[in-house]
């Protein structure tokens, strides 16, 4: 049974937070820290500069947080038989089937070579399908023409998403389909696309909308009323910010994007939630995986499954996988005091860690995007205050 969080440790948690809570900072958050039955909640701040207050059942637009519940998904099915880790996924995305590789990433659409083998649910799990965002992309001096051709066709997975302007699920892998690999199937770690196809993917194995998938799978078992890919009260919803100069710029309302069904249900970025909707999913996997998965299932899951030769071609920035690994559509931490922890960040302002070594659960999702690669300090410093509150 795990111990109790110290109130010293709490009372350091409630201090990084409001810290950085204000009209031109965060203007609201809400954030869990729960170890064992322990659940400790801050809720500041507003849903919108100058109005209402936050409510611990606040909805929040979860970004990339939305992957490892698409990776959950993409294993729940393949235990139903609906699919499997191992076979290629020409049978369900023939748009992805007899694939062409850039000779040069950075070259002409037409120089290509043939894909070596074909491209499966693993590989996309892993993020080493061959396509994806690559930080040397956006180095460059001039756009690559494979970067253009993706802005041409409205993918929007290769930098922010654009969740309104998408085509539909069939109009958005058949685009993709239409594109050269990066590099071969399982060379290296590509970040992002591989949780977008898998959303098409498990809506083809399973014969539903992939927000279908998500909630019969998992959402529905686990009580998480609130997430989905459509805001259940736009009441609720908090108002979406992003950095500006001299403060803060509105970019989503209420009544915005999320207010109604959207065109691609993207497994990569799409999700709405709440703190606690997130609880019910992160006790799931510490808890061993029942009832959404099997506990050999969530080990998979939780492990590190890239190679060296993989991570050899760097992440996030060169020194991403010094700590970090990639499990199925998560990261997993790898070195230090925190190894075996897992876990995301979604741009538009949340996170989410787990450590199943110490049954904890740290989770922090504010309206305000991110300023850039880094994240915001908040976050940083509200996950080293749950550390320091276990004793």
């Amino acid at each position: 049974m795990a111990e109790l969080l110290t109130a010293d440790g709490l009372a350091r948690v409630h201090e990084a937070a409001a810290g950085h809570v204000g009209d031109g900072k965060v203007p609201g958050l809400v954030a869990i820290v729960a170890r064992g039955g322990q659940v400790h909640a801050e809720v500041l701040g507003s849903l919108a500069i100058g109005g209402p207050p936050m409510r611990r059942d606040s909805l929040f637009r979860i970004a990339s947080i939305t992957k490892p519940v698409t990776g959950v998904a993409t294993l729940a099915l393949a235990a139903e038989g609906l699919l499997r880790l191992d076979e290629p996924v020409d049978r369900l995305l023939p748009e992805l089937a007899g694939r062409r590789v850039l000779r040069r990433m950075d070259g002409p659409l037409d120089d290509t070579v043939p894909a070596t083998r074909a491209i499966t649910a693993h590989d996309l799990l892993t993020f080493t399908f061959g396509f994806g965002f690559a930080v040397e992309m956006f180095g460059a001096a001039g756009q690559w023409p494979v970067v253009v051709e993706h802005d041409r066709l409205r993918l929007f997975t290769l930098g922010p998403p654009d969740l309104a302007h998408q085509p539909d699920a069939d109009g958005w892998i058949a685009g993709l389909g239409s594109l050269p690999l990066l590099a071969q199937p399982g060379e290296r770690w590509f970040y992002n696309t591989g949780a977008s196809v898998l959303g098409v993917l498990c809506a083809r194995a399973a014969g539903q909308p992939f927000g279908e998938v998500l909630r019969s799978r998992i959402f529905e078992p686990l009580g998480m009323r609130d997430t989905g890919f459509q805001a259940t009260e736009t009441s609720r919803l908090a108002t979406a910010y992003r950095p500006a100069p001299g403060g803060l710029a509105v970019w989503d309302e209420p009544g915005g994007i999320w207010s109604k069904p959207l065109p691609f249900e993207d497994g990569a970025a799409g999700l709405v939630s709440t703190a606690d909707d997130l609880l019910a999913f992160s006790r799931m996997l510490l808890r061993g995986g029942a009832p959404v998965l099997s506990r050999d299932a969530v080990s998979e899951l939780m492990r590190d499954q890239l190679t060296p030769a993989q991570k050899a071609y760097g992440g996030l920035g060169k020194d991403f996988f010094d700590t970090l690994g990639w499990g199925y559509c998560l990261s997993v931490v790898t070195a230090g005091e925190r190894a075996g922890a897992v876990g995301w960040a979604g741009g538009f302002g949340s996170t989410w860690l787990a450590d199943p070594a110490r049954d904890l659960t740290v989770i922090v999702l504010t309206q305000r995007e991110f300023d850039g690669p880094g994240g915001h300090p908040l976050h940083d410093e509200v996950q080293a205050a749950a550390y320091a509150a276990l004793g």
